[in-house]
């Protein structure tokens, strides 16, 4: 299997970054939820929005020039729930 990575990220608005996998997934992720639920200090940047904006990608995630990067993994998989929501809001 493949290591999953980020290929391309492009800020869409509010906290949302729109992703595009290497096992070319697209999808929107809205990451507010994450950023304003952890408490730690590092992710409290995070919650200014021209902060969170300024990201960069990598080889192989999105990051922030604090030191934070989020794994493709964690990424990949809030993408899937947040699809799976909804659609299921939107089927209802």
């Amino acid at each position: 299997m493949k290591l999953l990575k980020v290929i391309k990220a492009k800020y869409v608005n509010d906290y949302k970054i729109n992703l595009l996998f290497n096992n070319q997934y697209s999808a929107i992720v809205d990451l507010q939820d994450s950023i304003f639920s952890d408490k730690r200090e590092i992710f409290k940047q995070l919650q200014d929005i021209d902060f969170f904006k300024s990201f960069t990608q990598n080889s192989w995630t999105v990051e922030w020039e604090n030191g934070i990067d989020l794994a493709p993994e964690f990424l990949y998989d809030l993408a899937m729930k947040q699809t799976k929501a909804h659609n299921f809001e939107y089927k209802q």
